[in-house]
């Protein structure tokens, strides 16, 4: 996966994965999102997801709106934004109260609808994105879009 994010006093470093995003400056690492999600699909025959520089940004405007309002948005509005913009297939997770990598894509496949936008067999495409609500219950909140 990816490189070492951050190191502790005397401590190896923390893998990105693990990297506490409830701060102000942190940022979910989309190339290990990517691999790992790309990993969990290929465990069954799916093909492997590139990040996608418009989805990318996509992802963080929605991150942002998110926090922003202080609760998650609904997917089924988001997919069809994103789908009018042009992104056939378009699929969304979008939650919040999660505050690694680690825990949203252990949350994300043990919640059957999360699950499957991760392995929506047509996606080829992605963007991921958190942003820090310090006011908020949930401190983080993600979005998760694939496309075709």
């Amino acid at each position: 996966m990816s490189a070492c994010v951050t190191e502790r006093s005397g401590e190896a470093p923390l893998p990105s994965l693990y990297l506490a995003l409830a701060t102000p400056s942190a940022q979910v690492d989309a190339a290990t999102a990517r691999d790992m999600i790309s990993a969990y699909r290929a465990k069954t025959g799916l093909a492997a997801l590139v990040l996608d520089p418009d989805l990318q940004r996509l992802a963080e405007a929605e991150a942002a709106a998110m926090a922003a309002a202080d609760r998650p948005s609904r997917a089924e509005t988001v997919k069809g934004a994103v789908g009018r913009l042009g992104f056939a297939g378009a699929e969304a997770n979008l939650s919040a109260g999660y505050h690694t990598l680690a825990e949203a894509f252990s949350g994300w496949r043990e919640s059957k609808g999360h699950d499957a936008v991760m392995r929506a067999p047509e996606a080829r495409r992605m963007g991921i994105a958190t942003a820090y609500a310090p006011n908020s219950k949930y401190k983080v909140y993600w979005a998760l879009l694939v496309a075709r």
